[in-house]
């Protein structure tokens, strides 16, 4: 089950709330280069390069799917690579602003990983990363919950995906001992208003849940969803629903 351009922008609007405040830290650079990790469909990183025309930016993900959506947004301070976090990490390349919307909670030891990506930044750069705070949210915690559970969870042969998001407190020591300064660090409810159950379920089958469909065959995977879709009923009785869906954003530039 590759990633679904269609589906993951079916809540563009909510997705696009946490991008702008995220955005809203950045200040603008006389003339610099920026990666824009996990950049999905490219919309977002458009904007960016729209609003900070001096700088270079370079889209990258590791989704073919999303990225087929990107060519028709290059300009000429705007390209997209298919390329992993982790490469990028791993390479001697270095940034005037490394930026990331709520893609780094698919990459796995933060503690390793950040670290590296803030060394990947020149001086007088910047680091702008929001994550939805997974463990936190109450679809994932169904999600994780019922995936511990039998018959599912010989289905899945015991995996789990649990989310390698950390605390304030850890990002906090880190973009400190990585040199950032004015650290700016918030964890924001977006709230979802849902009509009915099912757009509670589109939500999370557009991002988290995806990784547990592809390791289930054609009847688990029916039988998985009509579950899932039942739990979340019962978790949110009342319609209209709210889901207050956290996010962490952090800021910091390097002295």
């Amino acid at each position: 089950m590759p990633w679904d351009p269609e589906i993951y922008n079916k809540f563009k609007d909510l997705r696009n709330k946490p991008f702008y405040n995220l955005m809203d830290f950045i200040k603008e650079a006389e003339s610099s280069s920026a990666i824009d990790l996990g950049c999905g469909t490219g919309e977002q990183t458009a904007i960016l390069s729209k609003k900070f025309s001096k700088t270079n930016f370079i889209g990258i993900d590791s989704s073919v799917e999303m990225l087929a959506k990107s060519k028709s947004l290059e300009t000429e301070n705007l390209h997209f690579e298919l390329a992993n976090v982790e490469d990028i990490a791993g390479s001697d390349k270095k940034w005037d602003l490394v930026f990331s919307n709520a893609a780094l909670q698919w990459s796995d030891h933060h503690e390793v990983l950040f670290p590296k990506l803030i060394n990947s930044i020149h001086s007088k750069g910047q680091f702008a990363v929001q994550m939805p705070v997974q463990k936190e949210n109450s679809l994932n915690k169904i999600l994780y919950q019922l995936a511990d559970e039998e018959p599912f969870k010989t289905c899945f042969k015991g995996w789990r995906r649990d989310s390698p998001v950390l605390s304030m407190d850890q990002y906090a020591q880190i973009m400190f001992d990585g040199g950032l300064e004015d650290i700016q660090i918030m964890e924001k409810v977006y709230p979802i208003i849902a009509n009915n159950h099912e757009a509670l379920y589109d939500f999370i089958s557009g991002s988290a849940l995806i990784p547990y469909i592809e390791l289930l065959h054609e009847g688990e995977k029916e039988m998985f969803i009509n579950t899932f879709k039942k739990r979340i009923a019962l978790h949110f009785p009342k319609l209209p629903a709210i889901y207050a869906f956290k996010r962490i954003l952090l800021y910091g530039k390097k002295g």
